[in-house]
């Protein structure tokens, strides 16, 4: 099964402004939400060292990932490869 891991922070602005996009892919694929604020051991097991960061995750294994924003297409050419 298929879910993205978002990794951000509240104080992010990219992360702000990508949030709604996030909420959008939501209806299509689950998204865990990860503050790194509050779950920085979180991150760092997943070596995130910017925010936001988006993390494909298939069968518990990462597929593939992008730091920075996209647009709600480019979100989803991302999810289906």
């Amino acid at each position: 099964m298929k879910k993205i891991m978002y990794y951000s922070a509240p104080w992010c602005v990219p992360c702000q402004s990508f949030g709604p996009v996030m909420d959008q892919v939501s209806s299509i694929i689950p998204v865990v939400k990860v503050n790194v604020d509050y779950e920085a051991d979180t991150a760092a097991r997943a070596n995130v060292r910017s925010v936001p960061t988006v993390i494909l995750v298939e069968n518990e294994q990462e597929v593939r990932r992008f730091t920075g924003t996209r647009s709600y297409d480019q979100l989803i050419q991302f999810i289906n490869g």
